[in-house]
This record gives structure tokens, C-alpha cells and sequence, in this order.
């Protein structure tokens, strides 16, 4: 069935579930059959580069996100029903609640904003119906007096686009939807990115001044030949490079280079690098494995609805990428729900789990609420300045999941005081269940005290050992944990995700993620047979599990702490001098399905190899691997593969322990 007719006929749990939500944007049903015939031959993945040290850090430099950004969005909000007055009165509404100047500095337009595109000129029109100041005197027609308004407030804004030809709200099937959306000739509803990358992009972020730049990707993925939207309204037909379903039939590198593109264009627009890129391809196109080196935010699922399911499916996206996440470039598992559904002031126990878990991981705080006519109760959840400072700490670490079961999780992230710890208890399921944490969840020394300081209560509490709580449904509880850690010199790689790039993870064949819970499609409701995994990351880097979420054991011995990974791979960790030694404990883990090649692991210091194991197979003991590192910048971690790496596949790796410590 094609894409808009699917949509069109969502069943009652979707209409009522989320009654903000219009009938577009789905992805999740089959493509159209000329798209399909288009894509039937499987693409073909690029050979996995030379394993080579480089020498120096080589995550993204570009655009500026050295803290998750916060903000302000539309959409959830309004949807495409924005407008200037609404958007002004929530920007407002920031500044007087204080929420502003607790950080939430971003004034984002979503989809909705535009007229169409000009055809003499090529040259994108604002709505100046719904944004009147953007029609000048004399005729003209520009953006920039709304942004200026913005940045004169001491604010910052940001502007929605598509990387195709066309936007997500363009596949809208309401007659309201379809009346907002740009109408005319072909080429003035095209007005997406596409032929317009450079045009587009010196306009919005130069001409007009906008900071923040969202680019969606329903342009590459809902506008085949048979589509509603073509065959029906006339819209430009472009066969997809999207598939949701299959890694395979998607051209992920058509879709890499079309957002690599976006970003050329930027840093050339703004040489400064003085703006933020958020890529939202919604966890599809393998963009785990790339999305890092482009943008500043990367979204990791489809869309978000204001129902616990749903943010339970958008956080898991995430929550699993600790390590491909880092200052420059952040995990996305969409804009904040809290104000809406399931997480509204009736519902602030599920309102103030949902926001300490995009606190934890580090996710982009983006409230899509009215705040105009927010109650203070959910001010408060925004305005909660402890909770921020668990996101904005500056260490840039996301959270590591210490304790993990489809009913209950423990999430711990070091914070830049290496003594203390934010640490999120969350009882996934809906009935009451008991939570035991521990020393070893923290990595702190069992016999010495933690003090627990409660972010949401202000209540102080402690333990030794372990400690048990009791949570309600739904419930979470936010701590900072001091106490004396157990590797008293030095900290742990798992515990410093924000230290680390995975250049290179070792996956040839991109998988879907099966960790991740599975809801009820926003947009498909129950239509089809269900949404299945779909998410390709599956055996990518992990911390402290091995690459498919088993735990780190190495003949038998296993590890509580440590890097699991494939062999082919390449890590790059941040030292700066700071720390005198690396050690580990390696070899191939139990978890592996290939138990005849072998792996060889290498420490690089600044491109110069430092230390190498001897070769290395399933069934043998861990080898120790120690590097003086105290003048070193950049340390790389290399596991080699030697053998036929054929039907056998990548050897699971684990650096155990792997460790970056202090001369005492």
C-alpha cells in the first residue's frame, strides 16, 4: 500500500492516544511498488576502511553543540498550525518562567512555515499570513526581522527543512493539513533542499541569521512514483533512497552524502562553525554509523507520541549509543512529550521519569509544550535546574546502563567531579517493583559510604554496600552519588563515553537493533503486523556489554567494566595528557559466533603504536595490555582480525577493564 493511504485510515488507538497528531510523516508501511522494483537489487555496502591509526582525534569539529542543546520547538505543540503570534508567545513565556536563563536557549520553527518557493527566482517565501513580519516594505520577503527579534530577546533561532524535494507535512491527508502545506506549480511546492542545497542553506543560516537547523528526511523516503502525494497532488516523484524496513534497500550512502552535502554547505555559510545541524533521519539509513560525523544531533528512532510506550521506544534508540555519542554530536530520541498525553500535569510521575531520562543520556532538552498556558507544576519539570545540570555537566559523558530488564533500569553517567555520579532508577513497568542498587553499579568501592543526594525531593540519603527502593509504576528516582571509587587513580573507558570516538565499530552488515521496546506506530497505528526492529546498530561498540547486549566474558571470566566490540575496529579516546597509563584485559568473548579466526589488539599513542597482544582466539585466557600514555593526546585501541572473516564473521572483542589511570 502506498505511504499516504496507509496513513490515511489510522485506526482509534492512534486518533485517541494522540489526538495532536495529523495523519502524515508515515514511514513504517511497505513502499510504493516502482520504488520498490527501483531498490529490489540490495545495495551494496563499501568494503570497512584500512585499519589505521590516524594519530589525532577525528570526531566531527563542525557546527557548535559542545553541550546537548535546549531549547523550544513548534511542533509538538502546534504541528503545521504555527504561527508567529504562538511562537512569540512561548518564547515569551521562556524568558518570564526563567526557563531561559536555566539554559533553554534555542526558538525553533518546525515544519508549517513556509509559502512555497518562488519560481523566477528560486528563492523560498515565508507565510506571511501566519508570520507577518516577514513581509517588508516594498514587497520584499524575509525571515530576518523574526530572527532578530529572537536574538534580541538574547535567544537563538532555529529553522526546519527537508533534505529532499519536499517536506514531512506535504504527505498530510486532512483537508486542514493539506490547506496549510504550499500550493502552485511544481516548483513552487518544492520546498525542500533538494537542487537547493547551497541556495537554501546561505539563506536560512546567513541571509536570515537562523543558528539551529533541523533537516528531515521524508523527501527521500514518501514521494515515489505511486505515492498519494504524486499521483494525487501533483508533487515532484523522486524514487526512494528510504527504506525503513530494510537496511538493504536503502542507499545509505545516497543518504549519507545528501546530509554531507547539508553540511558543506554550512560551514561554508557559517565558517565560524557558530551553528547547530540536527540530522533527522530517524534512526534509519544506518545513520548510527555516520550520522556522528555529520551533524550535532542525530535522531535515533521515528517519531515520539505522548503515550509511555512510545517514549519507552524512542529512549531505547538511544540509550543503547552511549558510545557514539560525545560533545559535538548527540544521540536525539526526539523532543521532549512532557506537557502533552500521558505526560501531562495529571501525569507528572510519568512527566518527570520522561525528562530525567532525556537528562541522563544526554539527550537534546526540546520542549514541544504551549508554554504560554503551561501550569507551573510542569515549569517546574522544565526548571528543575538539577536535573539540567545532570544533562549540562560538563564531562559530556551520557549515561551507561549499570542494570538492565525490560521492567527495571539503572543508568549511571560520571560527572565531571570524578566522585560523583547521576545515577536514574526507573521502573519501567506498570506495577510496583523493587529496586536494589549497589556499589558496583556505581563503580564505587563497596566498603566505603555513598552519600545519595535526591534531585527531584532535595532529600539527602546514603548507604554502604547497597541500598533497595521501592518504585511505583512508571516511577523513577534521580540521585547524585558521591562516593570513593573503586579504581581510585583513574577512571574506567565505560565510565567516559564522552572521551571516546568510535572511528570504526567493525559492522559490514548493517542489523536492526531487537533491544528496543516496540510500540504502536504513531502514524500506522495497528494497521500492519508491527513495528519490528528497524534500527541498524545491532553489534555496534557498547559499554560494558558485549556488542549484542551480553555480558563481557573472556574464557569463562567476566567483566563488569569494559568496552565490548567487534574485531575491525578502531576507537580514538581523549587524553590529553591527563592520564599516565592505559591498561586492559583482552581477548575474544564468549559471546562470539566465530571461534576459529583470530584478533590481534594494539594501543596507538599520537599514531605511534605503544603496545600489541599476541594473537589471540575464542577459548583462551585474557592477556593483560598495558601503554605509558602520559604525553600522549590521542590513544587508539585497534582489534585486528587475522583469518578468512568470511561466513565466520567479526570476532566479538572485549577490552576488559580497559582503564586510563594516574601516577600515584
Amino acid at each position: 500500500m502506498a505511504v499516504a493511504r496507509l496513513a490515511a485510515s489510522s485506526p482509534p488507538i492512534a486518533q485517541t492516544a494522540m489526538t495532536i497528531a495529523p495523519t502524515f510523516r508515515l514511514r513504517i508501511c511497505l513502499l510504493p511498488l516502482a520504488a520498490a522494483l527501483a531498490l529490489c537489487a540490495p545495495c551494496a555496502f563499501a568494503a570497512p576502511a584500512t585499519l589505521k591509526a590516524s594519530g589525532k582525534w577525528t570526531a566531527l569539529a563542525r557546527g557548535h553543540a559542545p553541550l546537548p542543546p535546549m531549547g523550544w520547538s513548534s511542533w509538538n505543540a502546534f504541528l503545521t498550525d504555527l504561527s508567529e503570534k504562538r511562537v512569540l508567545a512561548s518564547t515569551q513565556a521562556m524568558i518570564n518562567s526563567g526557563l531561559a536563563k536555566a539554559g533553554y536557549v534555542y526558538v525553533n520553527i518546525d515544519d508549517g512555515w513556509w509559502a512555497g518557493r518562488d519560481p523566477a527566482t528560486g528563492r523560498m517565501v515565508v507565510n506571511t499570513a501566519r508570520f507577518p513580519s516577514a513581509a517588508l516594505a516594498g514587497g520584499g520577503n524575509s525571515f530576518k526581522p523574526f530572527a532578530d527579534h529572537i536574538k534580541a530577546l538574547g535567544l537563538k533561532p532555529g529553522i526546519y527543512t527537508d533534505v529532499g524535494y519536499n517536506s514531512c507535512s506535504q504527505q498530510a491527508n486532512s483537508p486542514e493539513d493539506i490547506a496549510r502545506v504550499p500550493q502552485g506549480t511544481l516548483a513552487q511546492k518544492s520546498i525542500g533542499l533538494g537542487g537547493n542545497v547551497g541556495r537554501d542553506i546561505a539563506l536560512y543560516m546567513g541571509e536570515w541569521g537562523f543558528d539551529y537547523i533541523k533537516v528531515d528526511a521524508c523527501g527521500l523516503a514518501a514521494f515515489g512514483p505511486e505515492s498519494r502525494p504524486v499521483k494525487e497532488r501533483g508533487y515532484r516523484a523522486f524514487t526512494p533512497l528510504i527504506d525503513p524496513v530494510s537496511p538493504l534497500r536503502t542507499d545509505i550512502a545516497a543518504v549519507r552524502n545528501a546530509y554531507e552535502e547539508v553540511g558543506q554547505a554550512l560551514a561554508k555559510t557559517r565558517p565560524a562553525n557558530d551553528f547547530a545541524f540536527s540530522v533527522c533521519v530517524w534512526g534509519d539509513a544506518d545513520v548510527r554509523s555516520w550520522g556522528q560525523h555529520v551533524g550535532n544531533m542525530i535522531r535515533t528512532s521515528s517519531d515520539i507520541a505522548p503515550w509511555w510506550g512510545r517514549m519507552l521506544h524512542t529512549f531505547d534508540s538511544a540509550s543503547h549509543r552511549a558510545l557514539y555519542a560525545r560533545p559535538g554530536s548527540w544521540n536525539d530520541p526526539d523532543m521532549l512529550f512532557v506537557g502533552h498525553g500521558e505526560f501531562d500535569e495529571h501525569h507528572l510521575t510519568e512527566a518527570r521519569t520522561h525528562f530525567s531520562l532525556w537528562a541522563i543520556i544526554n539527550a537534546p532538552l526540546i520542549i514541544g509544550q504551549d508554554l504560554s498556558r503551561a501550569p507551573q507544576a510542569l515549569l517546574d519539570i522544565y526548571g528543575n535546574t538539577d536535573i539540567i545540570a545532570l544533562n549540562q555537566d560538563n564531562a559530556g559523558n551520557a549515561g551507561v546502563i549499570a542494570y538492565d530488564s525490560d521492567d527495571l533500569q539503572i543508568l549511571v553517567k560520571q560527572l565531571a567531579d570524578p566522585s560523583k555520579k547521576g545515577v536514574v532508577i526507573v521502573n519501567r513497568s506498570g506495577s510496583e517493583l523493587t529496586a536494589d542498587l549497589n556499589a558496583g553499579h556505581l563503580k564505587f568501592d563497596p566498603a566505603a559510604p555513598v552519600a545519595l543526594r535526591n534531585l527531584w525531593t532535595k532529600q539527602v540519603s546514603g548507604f554502604t554496600g547497597a541500598t533497595q527502593f521501592r518504585l511505583k509504576a512508571h516511577e523513577s528516582l534521580t540521585f547524585e552519588a558521591q562516593g570513593v571509587r573503586e579504581l581510585a587513580d583513574g577512571l574506567y573507558l565505560s565510565e567516559m563515553p564522552g572521551r571516546i570516538h568510535v572511528a570504526q565499530d567493525g559492522i559490514t552488515a548493517p542489523q536492526a537493533d531487537p533491544t528496543i521496546y516496540r510500540s504502536i506506530n504513531v502514524w500506522a497505528g495497528t494497521q500492519n503486523g508491527g513495528e519490528r526492529p528497524q534500527y541498524t546498530g545491532w553489534g555496534g561498540a557498547q559499554a560494558d556489554t558485549n556488542p549484542y547486549d551480553g555480558a563481557l566474558q573472556i574464557n569463562g571470566k567476566g567483566y563488569r567494566s569494559g568496552i565490548g566490540i567487534l574485531a575491525g575496529s578502531r576507537m580514538e579516546v581523549k587524553n590529553d595528557g591527563q592520564f599516565t597509563q592505559f591498561s586492559a584485559e583482552v581477548g575474544v568473548d564468549d559471546g562470539t559466533r566465530n571461534s576459529r579466526d583470530q584478533v590481534v589488539f594494539e594501543v596507538y599513542g599520537d599514531g605511534r603504536l605503544l603496545a600489541k597482544s599476541a594473537p589471540l582466539r575464542w577459548g583462551q585466557d585474557a592477556r593483560p595490555l598495558k601503554a605509558n600514555v602520559g604525553a600522549v593526546k590521542v590513544i587508539e585501541l585497534i582489534a585486528r582480525q587475522a583469518g578468512a572473516q568470511g561466513g565466520a564473521g567479526n570476532l566479538v572483542v572485549t577490552w576488559g577493564k580497559a582503564a586510563l589511570t594516574a601516577a600515584r
